[in-house]
């Protein structure tokens, strides 16, 4: 079992930064891939990042790519999403979740939301223009 708590979300202008963090229980995090995904009011959710269990291969979405960096630090059960030159349509629900996949290379197809198994409750970021 593993429980996630987002926090970092809130209000920001246009061109401003944010960073996400996903702080996750328990003492089996390491062996877990950990995504981020939004979602926006009338949207279907979305990945927007994903990283393998061990680090070594990263997903972004190409909305978000050169803009937002996805870290993970084990020693400290956490997950981190930066988000930089943020832009209204980065306006969402920001989600962590955990993926017990041992995936070692991370596709587009392959950051589905159906196969991660546990949620966090979910943090807001509203980006004003």
């Amino acid at each position: 079992q593993v429980h996630l708590v987002e926090s970092g979300g809130g209000l920001v202008q246009a061109g401003g930064s944010l960073r996400l963090s996903c702080a996750a229980s328990g003492r089996t995090f390491s062996s877990y891939g950990m995504g981020w995904f939004r979602q926006a009011p009338g949207k279907e959710r979305e990945p927007v990042a994903a990283i393998n269990w061990i680090g070594s291969s990263i997903y972004y979405a190409d909305s978000v790519k050169g803009r937002f960096t996805i870290s993970r630090d084990n020693a400290k059960n956490t997950v981190y999403l930066q988000m930089n030159s943020l832009k209204p349509e980065d306006t969402a629900v920001y989600y962590c979740a955990a993926d017990p996949r041992r995936i070692l290379v991370l596709t587009a197809t392959k950051v589905d939301p159906d196969e991660y198994d546990y949620w966090g409750q979910g943090t807001q970021v509203t980006v004003s223009s």
